[in-house]
């Protein structure tokens, strides 16, 4: 009997787990407009919770089975962060101040295959240079990277656009990036 006992939380916290995994993207796909995969992965999820949820309420009386539940949701809900941070959907814009101005920065950055706008910016101690570089999600990390190579004291924003239209940057991005 107590084989089973632990059977059944074990299934819970497995279950709950993949549900709010699935939950999660589900969640971000509908979010970067991912329509049609996000209803589809919304049946899936749907599935696994009806059969999570009856697990538990079918055995209320052991309080293990409630905390597996309640387990299994926050590992669930960590895991999903996971998938999602693996999976970098869409785009971001990486704002870059740096301290110097310096013309041939944004060419540099060109060079490596991202878009760049440059202006001319003032802060508090004098001139500095701002860019804008819109890459893919799965690029950032390498794109910090290569800005600090180059300015290891430069100033980096990003931020996630909620829609792109136009411009250089999409079909070049799209093309460089494959």
């Amino acid at each position: 009997m107590v084989d089973g006992a632990v059977g059944i939380v074990l299934t819970i916290f497995i279950v709950n787990i993949l549900y709010v995994a699935i939950s999660t993207v589900r969640l971000l796909l509908t979010m970067k407009g991912y329509r049609y995969l996000a209803a589809f992965v919304s049946v899936i999820e749907m599935v696994v919770y009806v059969v999570a949820l009856s697990l538990v309420l079918d055995n209320l009386n052991n309080i293990a089975n409630v905390i597996a539940y309640a387990v299994g949701f926050g590992v669930g809900l960590f895991i999903g962060m996971k998938i999602e941070e693996r999976l970098a959907l869409g785009y971001i814009t990486v704002n870059v101040i740096t301290q110097q101005y310096n013309l041939d920065l944004p060419n540099q950055i060109r060079d490596l295959g991202y878009g760049v706008t440059s202006w001319l910016a003032n802060g508090r101690d004098g001139e500095r240079m701002m860019l804008e570089i819109l890459t893919p999600r799965k690029n950032e990390r390498k794109l910090y990277k290569e800005i600090v190579a180059i300015d290891e004291k430069a100033f980096i924003v990003t931020s996630e656009p909620k829609q792109i239209h136009g411009g250089f940057w999409v079909k070049s991005v799209r093309k460089r990036m494959k």
